[in-house]
């Protein structure tokens, strides 16, 4: 047998043992900086900010806002670009790498979850091996492009790749990557449309006239309705 450790094992998507010593230290460091994050009142802003940085290090001077509870296994496997925000209770299980790039928006109760385990339970139940007892899983790397929004109640398993500038509909189950500048809804999750022009909202010109929000579509859609109901009568 080779000596990889268990670490890098894991990291580069081959089976590891789980309940190696290798990995109990950056594992139990990792929660319980998770933990310390969720227990730092809001009013301790700086405390906070600081708490967030030692647990996601590659998020320091990066602008990432995270509302608690957070939850994460290591932390230091979360790369994260610039602007990302993350919402109320979302789980990002960063066994493998998982990567937010610039610009990203998660919703609440959003789940990443890189871990995986074979399916026979032979396989899957920790077991008597030749040189041990052994808890072996295997994980993929999660990757959200620029721009993206996961909104509220997703789930993103491992290997998935989210394009640029599209958005995961809430409580949808990414199970395959995602084309960029489109709309994925569903169990598990299928294109629905492309992002285009005619979604379009003018937001500052409606924010200035004090109107409510409405894309090009929905106005085309309403256009074409009024024209539909006349040639009715």
């Amino acid at each position: 047998m080779n000596n990889i450790n268990e670490w890098d094992r894991m990291v580069s998507g081959k089976l590891y043992d789980a309940g190696s010593k290798d990995l109990y230290k950056n594992h139990s460091l990792g929660m319980m900086r998770c933990d310390r994050f969720n227990r730092i009142p809001l009013w301790r802003y700086r405390a906070k900010e600081r708490a967030l940085a030692k647990l996601i290090p590659s998020s320091k001077g990066k602008g990432l806002y995270v509302f608690a509870p957070f939850y994460c296994e290591y932390g230091i496997n979360i790369k994260v670009g610039e602007g990302c925000f993350v919402n109320y209770n979302c789980t990002f299980l960063d066994v493998s790498p998982i990567t937010l790039e610039d610009g990203v928006w998660i919703g609440a109760n959003v789940t990443l979850a890189t871990p995986s385990h074979p399916f026979l339970p032979e396989e899957r139940l920790p077991q008597e091996y030749p040189d041990g007892f052994h808890d072996l899983e295997y994980s993929k790397p999660i990757t959200i492009k620029k721009n993206c929004w996961i909104c509220s109640s997703a789930t993103i398993i491992g290997g998935v790749t989210v394009g640029e500038n599209s958005i995961v509909a809430a409580g949808a189950v990414v199970t395959a990557d995602v084309p960029s500048n489109s709309i994925v809804a569903g169990v598990p999750a299928r294109v629905i449309r492309a992002i285009d022009e005619n979604d379009r909202m003018n937001v500052w010109e409606t924010y200035l006239r004090n109107e409510m929000p409405t894309t090009v579509r929905d106005t085309k859609k309403q256009t074409e309705n009024k024209k539909d109901m006349k040639t009715g009568l």
